[in-house]
């Protein structure tokens, strides 16, 4: 579970209406959405927030580092509240679903010194790719 909310509260982050409804959207366990997904979801618990409030509210989110933006294979990009906890990703390659995971090594291991080419390696980001159950069986 995501701890969005009280780590914004935590942070003094103002929260009116509109970021307090788009906080608790994101707040969650396999959080992932689209901002349009984001806009439809605080929209049924705020019908007036603006798709403007959305965008900006996220792009503030991601400035304060308390969501990532995450982007495979040039589809929308979806906005992870999980940024404070290491973790890698499970894409759907067929309807774009996203999972999170958590490897059982230390993935900077994976990676040989003799393949850093002298990089000072800061981070490592892993994405498996598959089918979910769902595109599985309409396959």
């Amino acid at each position: 579970m995501s701890d969005l909310l009280q780590r914004l509260r935590d942070r003094g982050w103002r929260l009116t209406a509109q970021r307090r409804v788009i906080a608790e959207v994101l707040d969650g366990e396999h959080v992932h959405y689209t901002a349009d997904e984001v806009h439809a979801k605080a929209a049924r618990r705020l019908p007036e927030i603006s798709r403007a409030s959305v965008y900006n509210t996220l792009g503030e989110l991601v400035a304060l580092g308390e969501i990532v933006e995450v982007t495979t294979d040039g589809r929308a990009k979806r906005y992870d509240p999980n940024a404070h906890h290491p973790h890698q990703h499970l894409v759907c390659a067929g309807c774009g679903m996203m999972r999170d995971v958590q490897l059982t090594q230390d993935p900077m291991a994976a990676l040989p010194e003799g393949e850093r080419f002298g990089f000072a390696v800061s981070e490592v980001a892993v994405t498996y790719y598959g089918r979910c159950p769902d595109c599985a069986a309409g396959a």
